[in-house]
């Protein structure tokens, strides 16, 4: 596939040509085509690459520091994967997990609705820059600061909402509130903190918005839709947001108790989608541009600049971001090799994550549960250090690391993913 193909797109997803921002525009341009073009045949650079098995050891580094009780790893290279499970599947079990153990992905649940967005904007369902208002429920208020809220806005994090509406109720399971009926109560009195495309502050409800504003353009529950678009043609046959007693009998367990396996459509477009490392194998083939069918290049672009905004809050967890996109950030610049693009997530005792590296065609997916112990070993940092060895390239400078990363094992917070 032509990298650049999805120039014109990049163009159009914003409705109008004449309106697409000139800075949004090239840095379309640069993430939809430098990394990629420049690179040399994936044949070629294969032959000089580690073997992916050599992410065993290392693997095994990386779990033994997080003090967890289970860890998956899956590393994708063109259409060779590697996995690995580490620990067990619940405490005392003596029985490490599979391909086929359930996980709960937790904030990566935002990069599936970020790439439905790009799909429903290819098909001139939406535009980036619609309104939230447009899709609002009967007589529901969205608040504005100068200028409305746009799905742009909630995909980037700049939305000027909060990261939550409030703690979920004790008792409530996990990634199920808030739901549909609660958040649009609580919008209309809801001031915003920043003038919409100004500042970036993650807000896991912006994207239960994002979520509710592309199933009321699609005419169809945002469940149903992400299966038509996305879990059916790729296959992911064990991504739900409906688990069956037989998979949640697959769930891997935690060092403490973190309530039912249930229904989680309720927070789907942000952090309830449950899924399988045999599942996110084909994920990351899909990312990377080496499944069939392979993701539009615009779902991974970069649309701002951190340097242009008065403020970045809560997108640091694996790194300074060089570049922030839908729902995905990016960690140093576009050209140079070790150039990753990565999303976090947390909560409900797993700590998830995913990393691309396009120049060498690898992808990283890792997934721990919650130990007993305590460490404030920076799984994320780890992870991309991982990952860059595999890609046969130095780890991450530590200047872009964030000092104080959030560790591995803590307290999870019924509703704090990403």
């Amino acid at each position: 596939m032509n990298p650049c193909r999805g120039l014109n797109f990049v163009r159009r997803v914003s409705g109008r040509k004449d309106k697409l921002r000139p800075l949004t525009f090239l840095l379309c341009l640069i993430a939809a085509c430098i990394p990629l073009a420049s690179k040399p045949s994936f044949a070629m650079q294969a032959a000089a690459l580690p073997a992916l098995s050599s992410a065993d050891a290392l693997g095994a580094e990386l779990f033994a520091r997080s003090v967890s009780t289970g860890m998956v790893l899956v590393l994708v290279r063109g259409n060779e994967v590697f996995f690995r499970g580490y620990g067990e599947t619940a405490p005392g079990s003596r029985q490490p997990p599979t391909p086929d153990s359930l996980l709960r992905l937790c904030s990566l649940s935002k990069i599936f609705a970020s790439d439905l967005l790009i799909k429903l904007a290819q098909t001139h369902t939406v535009r980036l820059d619609d309104s939230l208002a447009r899709f609002a429920p009967p007589n529901a208020r969205v608040p504005s600061r100068t200028k409305p809220i746009t799905l742009a806005d909630l995909a980037t994090h700049t939305s000027g909402l909060p990261r939550e509406v409030e703690p979920a109720p004790r008792g409530v399971a996990h990634f199920t509130f808030p739901d549909y009926a609660t958040r649009w109560r609580w919008l209309p009195a809801q001031p915003l903190r920043s003038t919409p495309g100004t500042a970036a502050l993650y807000s896991n409800v912006g994207f239960d918005l994002l979520g509710d504003a592309l199933q009321a353009a699609a005419h169809e529950p945002y469940a149903q839709l992400l299966a038509e678009r996305t879990l059916v043609p790729l296959k992911l046959r064990q991504t739900t947001f409906f688990p069956t007693p037989a998979e949640c009998a697959r769930l891997l367990g935690t060092a403490k108790n973190e309530g039912p396996c249930t229904s989680t459509e309720a927070t789907a477009a942000s952090s309830g989608l449950y899924s399988t490392a045999a599942d996110m194998a084909l994920w990351l083939k899909y990312l990377l541009g080496t499944g069939t069918p392979a993701q539009n290049p615009a779902a991974q672009a970069v649309y701002l600049l951190p340097s242009n905004l008065t403020s970045v809050k809560g997108l640091d967890h694996a790194g300074e971001p060089s570049g922030i996109g839908l729902g995905w950030m990016h960690l140093l610049a576009l050209d140079d090799p070790a150039h990753l693009v990565e999303k976090t997530g947390g909560g409900a005792g797993f700590v998830t994550y995913i990393a691309l590296n396009h120049v060498r065609n690898t992808a990283l997916f890792v997934a721990f549960t919650e130990g007993s112990g305590s460490t404030h070993f920076n799984v994320f940092k780890a992870s991309n250090d991982l990952l860059l060895a595999v890609c046969g390239l130095p780890p991450m400078p530590q200047e872009s690391i964030r000092p104080h990363a959030r560790p591995a094992q803590r307290t999870m917070h019924r509703r704090k993913p990403g």
